[in-house]
């Protein structure tokens, strides 16, 4: 009788929010009961990620090792999620026998049934169909832990970029209907959420139903989520260059609660290159976007995605990408990689062309540029304020707390574990490579012993 799950999730947000509503369904259908290490557990799941090969082959790795729990534990069953589910369907099974529950993305919602056929006898069980909005239809209510929390908005993208899986994968481009947000997000509010991260794989093409048979763009519902009461601080992520739209301009230059943070992946400085990875933009186009966010909003701090050693790409283009990330300064750093050519993509068919050691080398210095610059970003907050979001322990010392800014920038400091989930105005006193250190001079609700406050370090 399966009774506890075990759920491990590997990549993106997306991810992340995919596999706390695996735990709900669960628990809602089926009354398995959560639980924080594989060991306890007599389901074990795992919510994969496919965006690079490495991310791949990790998967079959951590399922080589499950399997010898699963032979050492008869009755336990295992099961794979996401994106490399979806891309293997029913071919993962030649690979991995042992696996007893093979779903989609957006079939997370079947979950229940599919464990009940499982046990039943019908042998494993596979279902990676892409059957619209009917996941959120059926998934329970959200349950919050903690102040922070993540809400799935579209589903799919389609812009097919030629070296990325997500369409293939999680499928075309998908919006919730505006009121299902608001009602998921209301339902957070109610549990003590004060921050939302509006998730979408291309999050800025949002076009979700009104109930007059209209369509709201993303602006539009950030400013709807933004008079729900409680809900104090807005994220949203990840964009796309090509549908940032006026709408979400404005809301950058309007709505306070929207959080000083865009995340917005370019991928490479060279318009060659874009070309190839048929992005939908070139450099200049991304610069003006970049000058546009900064007008509305002059205090965005900025981060991207970026790849090196596309195929064809040359030294040149390469410095060109360099001379991108020095004109835009991407203070909020970035997620940077050497390409990784994903089966059934356009991109894997092109001549992977440039060698490795090229590759490594230009990431490496791709890399320290990127560093230089948050360091720099880091080290200009010292001496000022910063309004934190407390949302738990410091990981670097748990007898601390931590958080984060508007401009999502971690922050360390001595409080009061009472003060979790409550906004605190954070005196900067220290910039460190990946955080900031400083001490709490005002937290919501509470009469601040000033002289103590300021003697901290």
């Amino acid at each position: 009788m399966i009774q506890r799950v075990y759920v491990e999730s590997q990549g993106c947000q997306m991810n992340t929010y995919d596999a706390g509503r695996v735990a709900d369904v669960l628990a809602s259908e089926a009354g398995l009961e959560q639980v924080a290490r594989p060991e306890e557990a007599d389901l074990l799941l795992l919510n994969t990620c496919s965006v690079r090969e490495k991310a791949q082959e990790k998967v079959f790795s951590r399922l080589g090792r499950w399997r010898r729990y699963k032979e050492a534990h008869p009755g336990v069953l295992i099961g794979v999620g996401g994106c490399v589910a979806s891309q293997e369907g029913a071919d993962l099974l030649r690979r991995a026998p042992f696996v007893d529950l093979v779903f989609g993305p957006q079939t997370l919602h079947r979950l229940p049934d599919m464990l009940a056929r499982r046990q039943a006898g019908e042998g494993p069980q596979v279902d990676v169909a892409f059957p619209e909005i009917e996941k959120f239809d059926r998934l329970p209510e959200p349950r919050a832990e903690g102040p922070s929390a993540y809400v799935s908005v579209m589903e799919g993208c389609s812009k097919y970029c030629s070296y990325c899986v997500v369409p293939y994968t999680r499928g075309e481009e998908i919006s919730r209907p505006v009121a299902d947000v608001l009602a998921e997000v209301r339902q957070l509010a109610a549990q003590g959420v004060r921050e939302v991260n509006l998730l979408g794989q291309n999050v800025n093409a949002y076009a979700g139903a009104l109930e007059d048979g209209d369509s709201a763009d993303l602006g539009l519902l950030i400013e709807a989520v933004a008079g729900i009461d409680g809900i104090d601080r807005i994220r949203f992520t990840t964009s796309h260059p090509a549908e940032f739209h006026s709408g979400l301009i404005e809301a950058l230059r309007t709505v306070p609660e929207l959080a000083d943070f865009v995340h917005l992946p370019v991928q490479s400085g060279s318009d060659l290159v874009l070309k190839l990875m048929k992005r939908g933009h070139d450099t200049a186009a991304y610069e003006e976007l970049i000058a546009r966010i900064r007008a509305a909003r002059p205090s965005a701090v900025i981060a991207t995605d970026l790849i090196v050693g596309f195929p064809g790409e040359t030294e040149a283009e390469f410095e060109e990408t360099l001379a991108m990330v020095d004109w835009v300064g991407f203070d909020g750093g970035a997620f940077s990689f050497v390409f990784s050519p994903r089966p059934g993509t356009p991109a894997a068919e092109l001549t992977d062309d440039v060698p490795q050691a090229d590759k490594r080398a230009r990431l490496q210095r791709l890399q320290a540029r990127l560093h230089e610059q948050q360091a720099a970003a880091h080290r200009a907050l010292v001496g000022t304020t910063q309004t934190v979001l407390i949302d738990g322990p410091s990981r670097r010392d748990p007898n601390e707390l931590g958080g984060r800014t508007t401009g999502n920038r971690v922050v360390n400091f001595a409080g009061d574990p009472a003060w979790l989930g409550r906004f605190a105005e954070v005196y900067i006193s220290d910039a460190r490579a990946h955080s900031l250190r400083g001490r709490a001079v005002a937290v919501e609700g509470e009469v601040m012993d000033h002289a103590a406050a300021g003697a901290g370090g």
